[in-house]
């Protein structure tokens, strides 16, 4: 398999030791680009309150002028943070939000889908993605409810609001997300996924993966990022199902059930979907209805839709692949 094409890349046991060291030594010291993540984490607040306007007037078309008045800026200011955070003006954003808009992507997304299933990831729309490695623990750990596992997190900013990074030495293995306010009670929600795990706040140790998940500049096929998936075995096939969606795609519950060779577990998807524990990198977001609605999102619909947003922007802003290849 070629590493530096496919997204998704197994790595023996030595590997994964092997690159996790270079992780720890990371220091915050030696991150590249601190501040625009904070920038970022600072027009995500205000980005929130441009959707929710957005989302509770969508039948009324809002104008920008009305929309940058719900969100607490002017109309200049708004279309300058919206280029600034997701390379794309407000209105390009609330286009790449429309029903129509997610439907005609969808049907765009099904042949690409098809492609990257069947060559192994490395099918187009994968030059500017987040390259990720990927492991799953056994079953047996998995029952143990992490007993004996040691798991360091951290609060940092990112485009999306205050993400919680969680990790192992065998890689990441939770990402979740908070607004203002809301940190204690998403660490709440993470912890109770793994009950009998230790776990030891370190915001220097996990502060260089934050920035290789967030800052693009980052994003390289020879450095991919480590991911620890824990799970039930159905729950990681998901899992695994949904890391092989490109960016600026889609993928539908039924089509991944679909792919899993069992069409009739939709509903089983969906809530496996649902139990993702490394939000974005797995990107359960870029999961919709059948009719192409944004469904539900266990971090906040409308994080689910700034994620889709700035995910647009980005594909918009990278070169071609036929340029690159």
């Amino acid at each position: 398999m070629n590493r530096h094409r496919n997204r998704v890349v197994r790595l023996t046991a030595a590997d994964y030791m092997h690159q996790m060291m270079e992780v720890l030594m990371l220091s915050p010291e030696r991150m590249q680009h601190p501040m625009p993540l904070a920038t970022a984490a600072a027009d995500y607040d205000v980005v929130r309150r441009a959707i929710g306007h957005i989302r509770g007037h969508w039948r009324e078309q809002p104008e920008i002028e009305t929309i940058a008045e719900a969100a607490g800026v002017t109309p200049t200011e708004l279309h300058r943070l919206f280029r600034r955070w997701a390379g794309l003006s407000p209105k390009a954003f609330v286009q790449a939000l429309t029903l129509d808009g997610a439907r005609r992507l969808l049907r765009d997304s099904a042949s690409v889908l098809d492609a990257t299933y069947e060559v192994g990831l490395s099918g187009p729309g994968r030059l500017h993605d987040l390259f990720v490695t990927h492991e799953a623990m056994s079953p047996g750990e998995w029952k143990s409810g992490g007993e004996g596992l040691t798991i360091h997190f951290g609060f940092h900013p990112s485009p999306f609001g205050s993400a919680l990074v969680m990790a192992t030495v065998r890689g990441l293995a939770g990402l979740a997300f908070a607004d203002p306010g809301e940190e204690r009670a998403a660490l709440a929600d993470m912890k109770a996924r793994w009950r009998r795990a230790t776990y030891l706040e370190d915001s220097a140790r996990t502060a260089a993966i934050a920035t290789r998940i967030f800052d693009p500049s980052q994003w390289r096929a020879e450095r991919p990022l480590r991911v620890v998936l824990i799970g039930t075995d159905f729950e990681v096939r998901v899992w695994e199902a949904l890391l092989q969606i490109p960016m600026g795609k889609l993928a539908t519950y039924s089509g991944i059930a679909a792919k899993l060779a069992n069409p009739t577990a939709s509903r089983a998807v969906g809530a496996a979907v649902g139990k993702n524990p490394v939000s974005f990198v797995v990107p359960c977001h870029r999961v919709v209805g059948k009719a192409g609605d944004l469904t539900g999102y266990h971090w906040g619909v409308t994080r689910k839709r700034a994620m889709l947003g700035w995910e647009a922007g980005q594909v918009a802003a990278a070169p071609s692949v036929t340029s690159r290849s």
